[in-house]
């Protein structure tokens, strides 16, 4: 099932909104990239997808019609079970869009080159979600991720040192083919010096 065009379409336009009412002038903000919706679609009665704006990249949970999550507060967690394993989203509310539940992906996201690069990520990870196989021992609760993006900056460089030129220099679309690992997700392996091939 895929999720109504006005959910996404109300999620874009109220993100597009804080971008140019909040967030003008910012540190923060990769200017290649813009507010996009990218792979929504039904999920336990909800609509899930990939919300890319200019500082950050957040799986997005958005409620079915008449629920609003009113029993929770905001910033309250829940921890969602997938297919590739336990996600841990936090309680939003944005004026236009309601509430919403959020899972941090990317922030921020300069490591993002250009535009189609963080589509073509945001549709990998959305394929690797639904898929078993890729279920491992990472966890995805907030703590953790944010404690893996700290350490994984210092073992960057290690990793390059072992991987094989070949591999380091293929293009983004023959590495998205591969298996994505939710250890690899939350590194954002497919951003690391690579370059989509048109």
């Amino acid at each position: 099932m895929i999720c109504p065009d006005y959910l996404t379409e109300g999620l874009e336009r109220q993100f597009r909104q804080i971008h140019q009412q909040r967030m003008q002038g910012l540190p923060l903000l990769n200017p290649k990239l813009h507010v996009e919706a990218v792979g929504f679609r039904e999920w336990n009665g909800c609509c899930l997808g990939v919300l890319i704006t200019p500082w950050f990249m957040n799986l997005m949970l958005l409620p079915p019609e008449g629920d609003s999550w009113k029993e929770s507060r905001i910033g309250d967690k829940a921890l969602h079970q997938m297919p590739s394993g336990p996600y841990e989203f936090i309680l939003g509310e944005e004026e236009g869009v309601g509430r919403y539940q959020m899972c941090s992906l990317f922030s921020p996201v300069f490591e993002f080159a250009d535009h189609e690069t963080a589509v073509a990520t945001a549709e990998a990870v959305m394929d690797a979600l639904m898929c078993p196989e890729h279920r491992d021992t990472v966890s995805t609760c907030e703590s953790e991720i944010e404690r893996r993006w700290a350490v994984g900056s210092e073992r960057e460089a290690d990793d390059e040192e072992e991987q094989p030129l070949d591999e380091e220099r293929a293009p983004l679309r023959q590495r998205l083919q591969q298996p994505l690992s939710r250890r690899d997700l939350l590194r954002g392996k497919f951003n690391h010096g690579m370059d989509l091939e048109q």
